[in-house]
């Protein structure tokens, strides 16, 4: 695991808002993805291909809903 990689930002899943809370499912969704893949440059390379795919774009908004699940829970909802 690379250790200069912090998967959650701040050491908290804890938003003022919603809208927040959002922004840090996608920024944690994508931190994922650069702690699987290292390699910049194969990132890169990797993209215009599941850019272009339906399936694979479907998927990338389910890792970033699941951890918006996660983030809701921990906020109470916002209640």
């Amino acid at each position: 695991m690379n250790e200069s990689i912090q998967l959650i930002p701040g050491n908290s899943l804890i938003t003022a808002t919603p809208e927040e809370g959002r922004m840090l499912a996608v920024k944690m969704s994508r931190l994922i993805i650069k702690l699987t893949q290292p390699d910049a440059e194969m990132r890169d390379k990797l993209r215009p291909i599941y850019a272009s795919d339906a399936t694979m774009l479907i998927l990338i908004g389910q890792s970033v809903a699941i951890e918006f699940a996660t983030i809701a829970a921990a906020n109470n909802y916002w209640k």
